[in-house]
C-alpha cells in the first residue's frame, strides 16, 4: 500500500482546512484503476527552519500563505525542485498572480479584456536611486489627458491586487486625482469600465473543475455569490469556462477563481489571477461543498496517479493558436482543448468515475451530519457578533440545506 500526505499551508483560515481534513478522514482508502491501494492523510504545515537538502514528508501542498509570506514560499520552491512535491500553486508563477501579466496573456489570446494603461507611481518608491532615475528618464505626463483617452467610467486598481484592496470606481476628473493621491506606493491600472454588464460571473477552477457562479460584489460577502441555475446561456457558461480553465493552464495555476462581465453577449474578463481564491463557507455556503469536494478528488487524481507539477509556463501552443487567422470561437475550442490536455481532463473523469465514485455520496452524507452542522456554528460564532449567530445560522444553514436537496435529485 503508498502512502501520501497532504500538506496544508494556511494563514487565518479554519473553516475549510476543517472540512477538507474530516473528508480526508472519511474517505478511506483509494484502489487505483491499476488495482494499488493508497491511503491518503493530511497535516497542516508548520514555518521553521530548514535545511535545503532536508527531504520532506508532504508529497502534495495546497498552498493559501505564500503569496504574501516568504520563508515558506522558498520552502515551496526547494521542495518542487529538489523533491518533485505537487503544489496549488506554484510559487514560480506568483509574478504573473499580479493582475498585469495576466492582462497582457489574455490581451494576446485575444480576449476581451478592457482597455487598460499602467500609469507610474504616485510616490516615490523607497530606493536610494530613484531620485536620479526619476530627474534622469521619467517622462511627466497628463493624467486627465489618459484617463479622457479610456473614457469614463473606468476603474483604478493595484496591478497586484488583491481582496479589492485600493480598487476604486473613477467617474469624473475629480474621483481620478483623488484615487491617483491616495495611491501612494501602490502601482495603478487605469481600466475601463463594462458599464451596463448584465452579469457579474465569477469562476472558482480547481484542476479541470470549474463552477460558474453569479456574483454581487456590491452585497455583504455573506450574499455575494447568489444561487442562480441558469443564468448565463450555454454559449456563455461553455466560454465563461473555458476563459477560466484557459488562465489556469497558460499558467500553471491549479486553485484560482477568474472575473468576467457579460454585456450583449460578450464576455469580458476583468480580473483572473488569485493566489488565494475564496473558499469560505461564509462566503460560498451553497457552493462550499462542492468547493471541497473538487479539492480533494483534484488533490488525490494528482497524487495516486504520479502526476507532475510544472514550474515553468509553456506559451508557445497558446500564442501558435491566438496567433493563427481563425474566429474568436474556434480559438475558444482550441484553448479548451489545450487545457484539458494540461489537466488531464478525460484520465481525471475516468478516475473519479471508478477510483472516487463514492465520493459524492459521502460528500452528501457529511453535508448533512451533526459534524458539518458544527462546523457551521463554530464558524459562525468566531465570525461574527452574539447577536447574529441565530441569523447567520439560519442563513448558511439553509443554503447548504438546498445543496444537499439538489444534490439528492442528481445522486437519485
Amino acid at each position: 500500500m503508498s502512502e501520501h500526505l497532504i500538506g496544508l499551508l494556511l494563514g487565518a483560515e479554519e473553516d475549510w482546512p476543517q472540512a477538507f481534513e474530516e473528508l480526508v478522514r472519511r474517505m478511506g482508502q483509494i484502489t487505483a484503476p491499476d488495482g494499488t491501494k493508497h491511503d491518503i492523510r493530511s497535516e497542516r504545515l508548520t514555518i521553521e527552519p530548514f535545511n535545503l537538502r532536508d527531504r520532506p514528508r508532504t508529497d502534495l501542498v495546497i498552498d493559501r500563505l505564500a503569496h504574501w509570506y516568504y520563508h515558506p514560499r522558498e520552502w515551496l520552491k526547494k521542495v518542487a525542485l529538489m523533491d518533485d512535491v505537487y503544489l496549488l500553486n506554484s510559487p514560480f508563477t506568483f509574478q504573473a498572480m499580479e493582475k498585469h501579466a495576466a492582462y497582457c496573456a489574455l490581451m494576446r489570446l485575444g480576449m476581451h479584456v478592457p482597455e487598460t494603461v499602467l500609469v507610474p507611481y504616485k510616490n516615490p518608491v523607497d530606493n536610494s536611486r530613484w531620485a536620479y532615475t526619476s530627474t534622469k528618464y521619467n517622462r511627466s505626463f497628463d493624467l486627465d489627458a489618459v484617463a479622457a483617452e479610456l473614457g469614463y467610467p473606468m476603474f483604478m486598481k493595484p496591478f497586484d491586487g488583491g481582496a479589492w484592496r485600493g480598487v476604486s470606481m473613477i467617474k469624473n476628473e475629480q474621483d481620478l486625482h483623488r484615487a491617483y493621491d491616495e495611491s501612494g506606493e501602490m502601482l495603478m491600472h487605469l481600466q475601463k469600465a463594462v458599464d451596463g454588464f448584465e452579469v457579474f460571473a465569477r469562476a472558482l477552477t480547481i484542476g479541470p473543475e470549474t463552477m460558474v457562479m453569479k456574483f454581487r460584489p456590491d452585497e455583504p460577502m455573506h450574499d455575494r455569490y447568489e444561487v442562480a441555475y441558469d443564468f448565463l446561456t450555454p454559449a456563455m457558461g461553455a466560454e465563461t469556462r473555458t476563459i477560466a480553465q484557459t488562465v489556469n493552464a497558460f499558467f500553471r495555476w491549479e486553485f484560482n477563481s477568474c472575473e468576467m462581465l457579460v454585456k450583449d453577449g460578450t464576455v469580458y474578463p476583468i480580473d483572473y489571477a488569485n493566489a488565494c481564491p475564496d473558499v469560505a463557507v461564509t462566503s460560498l455556503h451553497y457552493y462550499f461543498p462542492w468547493a471541497i469536494k473538487s479539492l480533494l478528488k483534484w488533490s488525490v487524481f494528482c497524487l495516486v496517479t504520479g502526476r507532475k507539477g510544472s514550474t515553468l509556463v509553456d506559451v508557445d501552443p497558446w500564442f501558435e493558436v491566438a496567433d493563427a487567422d481563425s474566429p474568436y470561437e474556434r480559438k475558444l475550442g482550441e484553448y479548451q482543448k489545450l487545457a484539458d490536455a494540461h489537466f488531464e481532463t478525460e484520465k481525471y473523469r475516468e478516475f473519479c468515475a471508478t477510483s472516487l465514485d463514492h465520493v459524492d455520496e459521502m460528500v452528501l452524507d457529511w453535508v448533512l451530519s451533526d459534524d458539518f452542522d458544527r462546523l457551521l456554528v463554530e464558524t459562525v460564532k468566531s465570525t461574527y457578533p452574539p447577536h447574529e449567530h441565530e441569523r447567520f445560522l439560519a442563513h448558511f444553514r439553509g443554503l447548504t440545506g438546498l445543496w444537499a436537496k439538489d444534490e439528492e435529485k442528481i445522486l437519485g
